[in-house]
């Protein structure tokens, strides 16, 4: 398996929240009236190479229609900055050259948020962690792989050219320091585009919106006042679900080793430490809840790598977490 079709396999590894609204059909579908005969509108496909859906209450189909239309381009031009599975992406450009100097704003806009996180959380969120990923993906394409998985060795050189602070933004510029490092920012970047799309939902005036593209964002209540419903899957058993969340405004992120494994076993998984090189295993899954998604993304993401004593101070007041231990089929909420 190339790089590039591990990034695409990589990036299907959110989709442990499911989504309990109305069903709905691509490419856009009114579903049966509903909530005072107000028309719910629904579109399902692909960001990112994830799965992705819009569930829109409008009593206008060609103001609906138009709306799901003007996501659409917005996704096309944000994949274009940000997939690593396109070579053409800012971000592949990025990685390539090892600088880039004319990057997109909004790339300069998600990565300045990326470090201060990984500032934040101490380098427990590090956007700089690809050279690791590949390197798992790599050994594990292989039909004769170890199931030790990759070399000691080979763990520590990719792990040397991980670290966030080597990373400039220099006003339009973006450059790395150590030749071979690579970005990543599927933590964080599908709660960006969710939260770009909400943006170009609410200027047009929607209020009765669920956006999902890899996390979710309420824009408002179902038209009848009645809360979106989310459910958090059981990462033992990830069809069922082990608490429904009503959501009316804000986002849901969710991150959990079991969303994507190297290995058959499942012992090897996405979610890497930074500094050792080797999976976290203190957490099966973890939820964020708080006002945007990429903030939601960031944290599930960061909070999956801290140990249990250092998640409390790490959670921001505006946001609540649920947790889930490893080897644990119940969480709590923080």
């Amino acid at each position: 398996m190339t790089d590039s079709r591990a990034s695409r396999r990589a990036l299907t590894r959110r989709r442990f929240v499911s989504i309990l609204a109305a069903a709905g059909l691509a490419p856009v579908v009114p579903c049966a009236a509903r909530a005072r005969h107000v028309p719910t509108f629904s579109w399902e496909g692909v960001a990112l190479g994830a799965h992705a859906r819009l569930v829109l209450q409008h009593p206008d189909a060609s103001v609906a229609r138009s709306a799901i239309s003007a996501c659409l381009d917005e996704v096309a031009r944000l994949e274009a900055i940000f997939s690593l599975y396109r070579e053409d992406s800012a971000l592949a450009r990025l990685n390539a050259r090892g600088r880039l100097e004319a990057a997109p704003a909004d790339l300069r806009l998600l990565l300045a948020e990326a470090l201060a996180l990984a500032e934040r959380s101490d380098g427990a969120f590090d956007p700089t962690v690809q050279p690791l990923w590949a390197l798992f993906a790599r050994h594990f394409s292989d039909p004769g792989a170890d199931s030790q998985g990759p070399p000691r060795d080979a763990i520590e050189r990719a792990a040397a050219l991980v670290g966030w602070r080597k990373v400039e933004i220099d006003g339009a510029a973006i450059r790395v320091q150590k030749p071979g490092m690579a970005l990543t920012l599927n933590g964080i970047a599908q709660g960006y585009i969710t939260d770009k799309v909400a943006d170009v939902l609410r200027e047009r005036g929607f209020r009765h919106v669920l956006v999902d593209m890899g996390e979710q964002r309420a824009l408002g209540p179902k038209w009848d006042g009645g809360a979106w419903k989310i459910g958090i899957a059981n990462p033992a058993a990830p069809q069922t679900r082990l608490v429904e969340l009503p959501l009316t405004d804000g986002a849901v992120a969710t991150s959990g080793g079991y969303g994507f494994r190297f290995d058959p076993g499942g012992r090897f998984t996405h979610i890497l430490e930074p500094r050792s090189g080797t999976p976290a295993h203190h957490w099966a899954s973890v939820t964020v809840i708080t006002g945007r998604a990429a903030a939601a993304d960031g944290l599930s993401t960061a909070l999956s790598v801290v140990p249990p004593e250092r998640v409390p101070a790490l959670l921001p007041r505006n946001a609540r977490a649920y947790l889930v231990p490893r080897g644990s089929e119940r969480g709590y909420w923080l």
